[in-house]
């Protein structure tokens, strides 16, 4: 445990700047909770080695010179790191320590030096890997002085199988740790599978912390030390000690977090259970209890639950829950559950056997009916539950919801849920109602009081839903449409440009190997970027690519998900060109574009290019339905628009009249102008078409056209009428059609074809 400049600092450092670091690890506490090393990272050492080939700090930035600062740190007792590479320079271009290891390691053993970071910079004259990191461990070890060998060669050579039989301590098992999300999450990635090679004194490290730095947030901040701490990542922190705040002091030293981290048993955290954004991840622990974080990488909140038995632990009639941030002990039956903001983890220690004193688990949570809904619709429905997860009922149980100002909840009857039994749930359903369904998410906060052993207790919790609006009918790109969630990996999602750097607006136009495209979106893996569909698109087809801003770096993986299913994949990399990818759509509700990394993410600027969706809109329910009520795909009219359950009257929409063909009113049907077309998507779940068809009175005795029914481009039926006759009736049989397609043609002089389609109804299963 300890501090690394880098993170913050990179090379902007001297040597009251590591003074006043020590000085701040021991007044902010940080000392007393465990963290001891004070680590000096690139640039710390002069431009060329001094006149005996030795290493010598920067003149100008450490002018007392390495050794008076390893005392000053000493003397507060702390230890001092420091820094080097397994190469002919560091990654700043400075003196490294390849062929130098014996004079190097005596020279910092000499300044009292008590850990080394070693890098894997520079010209390495063809030399392995794990000859190179032997070497200066061989030569650490002939000084006689106890310093920490920290291996930093980025995972390349999988230093899990080898590093510790080299002299390692700890290893680095990815590239560089970035100041956002989207990073900490690409590295704790890399950790699955790797929990087999880590035990006392020898440490898999997925890099330091970025806790309290501007790039998270603080719930994110205090889900990377809870993931950190689970897998017995060494915690270094990363952030500026002499400002940082009471919140973040607070998140690195936890005590009960803490001790997760260092519990003397050295045994590494797994991934216990994967649901997307949604992980379980947990650890055994030394006295018999077992250590547990669910974590939310979600953009939305979402209750999280697992066992004990899950956990590896005992049957037991009831367990101790700790809640390690907030320090809440509860009893269960055997459920660990929690209701987990977005991007923010819970962290519990979970115990066999608890106290008759100790309150049940109580968990509330607001869950939508349907995660989202569309703008016209202006109303959702929504379910306040109340889980009792302890061993003894709870009495007196009520439920409220609070929604934003612009939505109303009404409960559907009473809000009181009295009695819920050990292990069982009461719940409450709303219905919400608004006049102002704007696009987005819409937060919901449930509010709970119930009564247990003669006290009173509260809780809360939240969900959303999201109100979005499918895209319209028809070929359309998608880029032009707005999405109903995006995660980026650095800055925002950018439309129509490439991703830029991190402000938002920042990018160029969209580029790869050297074509420039109008339309799609720029990203940076890992991302996210997903569309509400509501089940009315088939088809998407896209190009996608790594950005020329560039160059030929970068590697990632496209895919495309629907419902969470992948639909399509392609790889792509900086040197080679755009790659296309089609995806079926049909039924999908939600379709997700995802790019994720194969190598580290940091030259990922992965674009989606000319992303063209086909929507035909809903198919048809079952039963009989009428055609004026449903959406159409496509429609041509040569006068007006075609009117719904009117007449096309003149040019303007909705000027028409009732449909009336020889002196009969009829409510339901299409109004049109030859020559038309409207087209409709029947999924192949229809069989029947019927309709009548004829000249709208509203043109007398005048008109004459020729009307067809066609189903994917075969015409099924057809029929002519005038303005002097009445209604002629068509069926048509619409077994396996996809499209269904209505044409009104010419038959005669065109200035009075105002032609009606009567009552057309569909028969679907």
């Amino acid at each position: 445990m300890g501090w690394n400049s880098w993170n913050t600092f990179g090379c902007d450092i001297n040597e009251a700047l590591i003074r006043d670091t020590a000085d701040a690890m021991v007044s902010s506490g940080m000392a007393a909770a465990g963290y001891k090393y004070v680590n000096i990272d690139d640039c710390w050492m002069a431009p060329q080695r001094d006149g005996s080939g030795r290493l010598q700090a920067d003149p100008t930035r450490f002018p007392s010179g390495i050794k008076a600062i390893a005392d000053y740190v000493h003397a507060r007792g702390l230890k001092l790191g420091i820094y080097s590479s397994a190469g002919s320079h560091t990654c700043q271009g400075l003196p490294a320590s390849l062929g130098h290891e014996t004079v190097d390691a005596q020279s910092w053993a000499s300044w009292g030096v008590d850990l080394l970071k070693y890098d894997n910079c520079g010209q390495q004259n063809g030399i392995p890997a794990t000859t190179r990191y032997k070497t200066m461990a061989d030569a650490l070890q002939a000084t006689g002085r106890p310093i920490l060998y920290s291996i930093c060669e980025w995972g390349q050579n999988q230093p899990w199988l080898w590093a510790a039989g080299a002299g390692g301590h700890m290893w680095r098992t990815t590239g560089d740790i970035a100041n956002n999300w989207s990073s900490v999450m690409s590295l704790l990635d890399q950790q699955v599978g790797l929990e087999q090679y880590s035990g006392p004194n020898a440490w898999n490290d997925p890099d330091m912390l970025e806790v309290g730095n501007s790039g998270l947030t603080y719930a994110e901040s205090r889900a990377h030390m809870s993931l950190w701490s689970i897998i017995n990542s060494p915690l270094i922190a990363g952030n500026d000690l002499r400002s940082m705040p009471a919140s973040t002091r607070d998140l690195l030293t936890d005590p009960d977090v803490v001790a997760v981290n260092q519990d003397w048993a050295g045994r590494q955290g797994a991934k216990l259970r994967d649901d997307g954004d949604i992980e379980v991840w947990s650890k055994k622990l030394s006295d018999g209890s077992a250590a547990v974080v669910l974590l939310n990488r979600s953009p939305n909140a979402a209750t999280i639950s697992t066992t004990a038995s899950a956990l590896g632990l005992p049957a037991s009639s009831a367990y101790t829950v700790k809640e390690l941030w907030s320090n809440a002990v509860r009893a269960s039956a055997g459920t660990v559950r929690a209701a987990v903001g977005a991007h923010d983890a819970a962290m519990f220690r979970v115990t066999p056997g608890a106290g008759a004193d100790v309150a049940p688990m109580v968990v509330p949570e607001a869950v939508p009916v349907k995660p989202y809904v569309t703008s016209a619709a202006g109303r959702a429905d929504v379910q306040t539950k109340l889980y009792n997860d302890g061993p003894t009922a709870v009495t007196g149980a009520q439920l409220s919801l609070s929604v934003p100002a612009t939505w109303a909840a009404t409960p559907e009857g009473s809000t009181q849920v009295g009695t819920v039994g050990a292990g069982q749930a009461g719940s409450v359903t709303w219905h919400l109602t608004t006049n102002q369904s704007a696009l987005g998410a819409v937060a919901l906060t449930t509010s709970a009081s119930w009564s247990w052993n003669g006290t009173s207790q509260t809780g809360t919790g939240a969900g959303r839903f999201t109100v979005a609006d499918p895209p319209p009918l028809g070929r359309t790109t998608l880029s032009d449409q707005p999405w109903a969630f995006a995660d980026n990996g650095w800055g925002p999602v950018e439309t129509n440009t490439s991703v830029g750097e991190q402000p938002a607006g920042d990018g160029k136009p969209l580029t790869i190997a050297g074509t420039v495209y109008p339309k799609g979106l720029g990203t940076h893996s890992p991302a996210r970027v997903g569309y509400f569909l509501d089940a009315q698109c088939t088809q998407l087809t896209v190009k996608a690519g790594i950005d020329d801003e560039v160059g030929d770096r970068g590697d990632v993986r496209f895919e495309v998900w629907g419902d969470g299913t992948r639909r399509a994949q392609a790889d792509a990399t900086g040197a080679g060109g755009a790659v296309t990818l089609s995806a079926d759509l049909t039924g999908v509700q939600v379709l997700e574009l995802r790019v994720d990394p194969k190598d580290t993410p940091d030259f990922d600027h992965a674009d989606w290019v000319t992303p063209e969706i086909a929507c035909l809109g809903a198919p048809p329910p079952a039963g009989k339905s009428r055609l004026g009520d449903r959406p159409w795909v496509s429609m041509t009219n040569s006068w007006g628009p075609m009117e719904r359950n009117r007449s096309v009257g003149e040019q303007a929409a909705g000027d028409g009249r009732p449909l009336t063909v020889a002196g009969i009113v009829y409510g339901s049907g299409l109004g049109g102008h030859a020559n038309s077309s409207v087209t409709f998507h029947l999924a192949k779940r229809c069989t029947t078409l019927t309709t009548g068809i004829g000249i709208d009175d509203e043109v007398g005795d005048r008109g004459q056209v020729h009307f067809e029914v066609w189903g994917d481009s075969t015409r099924l039926a057809q029929g002519d009428a005038v303005g002097t006759s009445g209604i002629t009736q068509l069926t048509a049989n619409l077994t396996g059609v996809t499209m269904l397609e209505l044409r009104m043609d010419i038959a005669g002089d065109q200035n009075y074809d105002h032609a009606d389609w009567l009552t057309p109804e569909i028969t679907c299963t």
